[in-house]
């Protein structure tokens, strides 16, 4: 094979169907963020307000949150310095895990290197603890959850998006004294909708299924302290959670969270958790304060503060008749339709006036719903939305997209 070739194919595939990714370098500056400073390939810098971060709350630069990574990282140094079951556990990721069982009501915790190979690892991980285990899967679900349902052998059944009725004629279907498991997600981050939460729990106890639930987008953003859909209504079924440290807690991380039995298991039987580094206890520290803050009042008042910011975009974007999707979350997507148009439009925002939104492409979304996904957060004031609502109308106007069809 000529493998030089092959990767060129590769490649070019991606430009000739427009979806080719491209990094933005960007340096955020503490104390400013959503503003940055862009470098452009040719070295000239330009100010930038990023409106597509997933520091949904500003937390990576809150100032408790700095000071505990400052304190872990001049008291015991950079990384861990080893796995966990080897010399990387500390008190600070203890802490971090009581303070994660604590958000969600559950008996322990355990931390992973990202949210990513939280599912991954520990989806896998369930077929070996549950032997003949069936795995219904939203067919939404993240990457990561279908990775993990994919990896090892196992049954999987996928039920259309928040479709009850067809998961039910799924989970009758199969042997009532098979072990089930629903996996699926509270916030679908591409279209901001919401998973029906208490009716999955509800089959999961008609059909005895263990409940998998997603919170990556949630945690931080709803619930009075933070821990997400499922704690907003008061749900408190699910067997397991999973979330993310990266997104509205402002570090980095994944988790999961339940019965400290299952965590036992897990901890004991998932390769991705026993085999890699344990995070850095600066960033155990850091994320530990985030959660803490978050749950308290300040918390409260910057998850409202980003809600109406989300409401004051969408509002002024569907008044100019933009192509929005919205199902009431933070999230606030506007479907373009076509890869080529979206990435002009993104790379024109960013040059002509300093906006800063990554194109989501296929396979991220389905083909024909390539987008732009903004997520506004309590540090956008008023100025930088109205600049933003102005800038999109007017290139979207000079590129006579037509926005009904669009919306269609």
């Amino acid at each position: 094979m000529d493998y030089e070739l092959a990767l060129d194919h590769a490649l070019n595939r991606l430009h000739d169907e427009g979806r080719y990714r491209t990094f933005i370098d960007i340096v955020r500056e503490k104390g400013a963020y959503p503003k940055a400073v862009w470098t452009r390939p040719d070295g000239t810098r330009k100010e930038i307000t990023v409106w597509c971060g997933n520091d949904y709350l500003g937390m990576g630069q809150n100032p408790v949150v700095l000071a505990a990574m400052h304190e872990a990282l001049d008291a015991v140094g950079a990384g861990s310095g080893g796995t966990r079951n080897i010399s990387g556990t500390t008190a600070y990721h203890k802490a971090l895990e009581a303070e994660l069982a604590d958000l969600h009501g559950k008996e322990a915790a355990l931390v992973f290197g990202s949210a990513y190979i939280a599912n991954d690892a520990t989806l896998s991980t369930l077929r070996r603890l549950f032997p003949g285990l069936i795995i219904y899967s939203d067919e939404l679900n993240h990457a990561s959850m279908i990775e993990g349902i994919k990896r090892g052998a196992g049954e999987k059944r996928i039920f259309r998006h928040n479709d009850l009725t067809h998961l039910r004629a799924l989970l009758a279907a199969d042997d009532p004294a098979a072990p089930k498991l629903i996996a699926f997600e509270s916030v679908y981050s591409m279209d901001g909708d919401f998973g029906p939460i208490r009716e999955i729990c509800d089959l999961a106890a008609e059909f005895n299924a263990l409940t998998y639930l997603d919170e990556v987008h949630a945690v931080g953003m709803y619930g009075p302290r933070g821990a997400g859909i499922a704690e907003k209504l008061g749900e408190t079924r699910i067997d397991i959670f999973n979330g993310t440290l990266g997104k509205a807690f402002g570090v980095y991380g994944g988790y999961v969270a339940g019965s400290a039995r299952m965590m036992d298991a897990l901890r004991s039987y998932a390769p991705g958790f026993i085999f890699t580094t344990s995070l850095p206890p600066a960033v155990a520290a850091g994320a530990a304060a985030s959660i803490r803050f978050l749950k308290g009042p300040e918390g409260a008042k910057l998850r409202e503060a980003q809600q109406l910011h989300a409401r004051i975009l969408k509002m002024r974007l569907k008044a100019l008749g933009m192509p929005i999707i919205d199902h009431g979350s933070h999230i606030v997507p506007v479907v373009i339709g076509d890869p080529v148009h979206t990435k002009m439009l993104s790379d024109m925002l960013l040059e002509e006036f300093g906006i800063y939104v990554q194109p989501i492409n296929f396979p991220t979304v389905p083909r024909g719903t390539e987008r732009l996904r903004f997520t506004p957060s309590p540090v956008h004031d008023a100025k930088q939305i109205d600049h933003l609502v102005r800038s999109i109308d007017a290139l979207w106007s000079r590129c006579a997209l037509n926005r009904a069809e669009a919306s269609a």
